[in-house]
């Protein structure tokens, strides 16, 4: 037979030996360790962690990533890192829901402990979309990246045992093989039970600080192995145990190894075996009988998912006849596999579903028995602007998207009108929607404080829990990167455009009433666009830092003449005048500082002077958030009608004015991420509303 030739590049460089040096063949044979019984116990007194339970271990897994402490509205929270998808580079990161995830991670934690959360089904629950099947995904996979660690290792074990085979020529021959267990457990099962209190005492003493847990007995398949053996060895157990094979345990969902994902079916082809295994037809003439485990395959998702987490979809739509198998593999942590007495498990049961299936169960009373086996955590919507904006960002952003821009606030938007959707009105009559969504995200209000903020929470019971999907957004932000509209850039009126025109088919838009509510928030969405992109290109008008420097000087001058009674010289004339009014109402006015409040905002400034000064620092007009963006407002004022902005829109532009408005777009395009397309688009939009004469006073 001809050897396969190697594959090799033109300078002669082998492709497979530079693919091969990725390899960490260390790391694969520590994860591929195999040894005896007795090594096993040696590694258990080392590090009796090895022996967890199944909720020990994810817990461990979600802590060995870290967590962050917080204060949001004076309250504390914890944000898991583990969450954020570190090992896999952010692709399910989780963002907004820090307070349910805190709720999940509880529940872990009290399961470690066995403080009966362990004997429960994690029901996550909420509308569509809201990262349910996300948080059981990430649950699946960071097991199994923890389960390749040093400090996630587990261990297993098979039996080295004679089986006879047919042999070539005919008749029967002994071949000595491994059979793995099927069910992967743990092996300190092989100890008989009336030994182990004493035997795990020894092996981690009470003043170590961890108990080995006991998670059962040994599985059908190697309960039989063990009976034949110590029947061969007329009860010699050490002789017994020399069978023994033990080895590291990598989990997998693809391999259906500690990992397993149960999905109801059509009701007609639902079979309960599909989740306790069942018999193989074809070993029942060579082991003469149907109840032998040799002829059976143990082998559904509550098998191969021991030692792990089993998934399970829309678990409310479960058949009655796998209700049986769930109720006991939650409260028992048995199974009944068929012609065969209960089977232990050690495994998280972790079920999703939505609101209308819920709502099935709460009014089944043939459920009852589910629900009082229920741990349910509610999985709603992002309340807060900018969690739901890094939704969009991970999935549209420049790695991503080639050969298109996409328009500075194109996916704010987008993201605010999907909050607004899902917050209740507020029950206070002087707040707005948009106004309740802005102290939502961290913006403060005058006359709100952060116990007004809780108390928005409080009273919003259902806040989240309807409302649009961020799958929706996804994808109309999709059929804009797409559409042969916008020459190379995707703007925001694009996408809110798509929105609006696919309400009409939202299959799960329930009124008329709704779509309308939902269109009007898209009008006031609008209306916050032409206000912030207003902002922007008055900033770019007025982004002159030697302007704007020598305005403030002018400004901080009066104010401090004016607060400690005296004049101000006059740098062109020499002569001392009182201080210009005029100059600092006009500034003033910008930012909404009335005329009984002039003397306590000028004290104000002056006073944060004073203290920088005492500290040795020099004063900033960007240090002061409201005084720059009043500076920036008069400058802009000034500034204008030198530039004629209003002149975009007519069809001719004289060379002078070209001049400046490209120093604009140079501006929009360096400080604000816009391109040559949507920078011009902007000028001619805003410079539309000047034309109208909607410009802020």
């Amino acid at each position: 037979m001809r050897e396969p030739r190697e594959l090799t590049t033109a300078t002669g460089t082998g492709w497979l030996s530079r693919i091969a040096e990725m390899q960490d063949r260390r790391s694969y044979s520590e994860q591929h360790w195999e040894g005896t019984f007795e090594d096993y116990l040696e590694i258990v007194r080392k590090n009796p962690k090895v022996t967890r339970t199944a909720y020990q271990r994810v817990y461990d897994m979600i802590l060995s990533h870290g967590k962050t402490e917080y204060l949001d509205n004076k309250k504390k929270l914890i944000r898991y890192d583990f969450f954020t998808d570190p090992v896999f580079g952010g692709k399910d990161a989780i963002y907004g829901l820090d307070i349910a995830l805190m709720k999940l991670v509880n529940v872990f934690k009290s399961a470690a402990q066995q403080y009966g959360t362990e004997k429960r089904v994690i029901l996550l629950h909420g509308p569509v979309g809201s990262s349910k099947s996300t948080i059981a995904r990430l649950l699946k996979k960071g097991l199994e990246a923890y389960s390749k660690t040093a400090d996630g290792a587990l261990y297993t074990f098979g039996w080295d045992v004679e089986r006879e085979v047919d042999a070539p020529n005919g008749g029967r021959v002994k071949r000595r093989e491994l059979m793995p267990c099927p069910m992967h457990e743990e092996p300190l099962h092989l100890i008989p039970q009336e030994w182990r209190e004493r035997v795990y005492a020894e092996l981690s003493p009470p003043d170590s600080g961890y108990r080995i847990p006991d998670t059962g007995d040994l599985c059908p398949a190697c309960r039989f192995i063990q009976k034949e053996l110590l029947t061969e060895y007329k009860g010699d157990w050490q002789e017994v145990m020399s069978h023994v094979r033990v080895r590291r345990q990598i989990l997998s969902e693809k391999d259906r190894v500690g990992i397993g994902t149960f999905q109801p079916k059509d009701e007609k082809n639902q079979d309960s075996t599909e989740l306790t295994g069942d018999i193989n037809y074809r070993k029942i003439a060579e082991y003469g009988s149907d109840s032998d485990p040799r002829a059976f395959n143990f082998d559904g998702e509550f098998n191969i998912a021991n030692r792990g987490v089993i998934e399970f979809v829309e678990i409310l739509k479960l058949d009655v006849a796998f209700l049986y198998d769930l109720l006991g593999a939650t409260q028992e942590h048995k199974i009944k596999p068929k012609k065969f007495p209960q089977t232990d498990i050690d495994e998280v049961i972790v079920g999703h579903t939505n609101e209308p299936e819920y709502r099935k169960l709460q009014n089944n009373e043939f459920m009852e028995a589910l629900r009082d086996r229920t741990v349910k955590i509610d999985i709603p919507y992002i309340t807060r602007l900018a969690e739901e904006v890094k939704i969009y960002e991970r999935d549209y952003n420049a790695h991503k998207i080639r050969g298109k821009h996409i328009a500075p606030h194109t996916l704010e938007m987008a993201a605010m009108w999907a909050v607004l959707t899902r917050l209740e009105e507020p029950k206070k009559h002087n707040l707005t929607l948009l106004q309740k969504l802005k102290l939502y995200n961290g913006k403060s209000l005058p006359s709100f404080t952060e116990d007004n903020i809780k108390e928005l929470r409080k009273e919003a019971h259902r806040e989240g829990m309807e409302g649009i999907s961020p799958r929706y957004v996804q994808d109309k932000i999709s059929n804009a990167l797409v559409s042969d509209k916008g020459e190379g850039c995707v703007n925001p009126f694009m996408v809110l455009n798509e929105l609006e025109a696919g309400l009409r088919q939202h299959s799960l838009i329930s009124s008329e009433d709704q779509r309308k509510k939902f269109r009007d928030l898209l009008t006031d969405v609008k209306r916050e666009y032409e206000d912030t992109v207003k902002n922007e290109v008055q900033r770019a008008i007025s982004a002159d830092e030697d302007a704007i420097t020598k305005l403030c000087a002018n400004y901080i001058d009066n104010i401090k003449a004016y607060t400690q009674k005296e004049k101000v010289r006059n740098k062109y004339t020499g002569q001392y005048e009182e201080p210009d009014e005029r100059l600092m109402r006009s500034i003033e006015e910008k930012i909404d500082i009335a005329e009984s409040r002039k003397d306590d905002f000028r004290r104000e400034i002056m006073n944060y002077i004073g203290a920088l000064a005492i500290e040795g620092k020099t004063f900033n007009y960007r240090t002061n958030e409201r005084l720059h963006k009043a500076l920036e407002l008069k400058l802009f004022e000034d500034q204008k009608d030198s530039i004629k902005l209003k002149s975009l829109v007519a069809s001719v532009v004289d060379r002078e004015t070209q001049e400046k408005i490209d120093v604009v777009k140079q501006r929009l395009v360096k400080n604000y991420g816009y391109c040559e397309i949507c920078s011009t688009d902007v000028l001619n939009f805003v410079a539309s509303i000047f034309a109208r004469g909607d410009a802020k006073e």
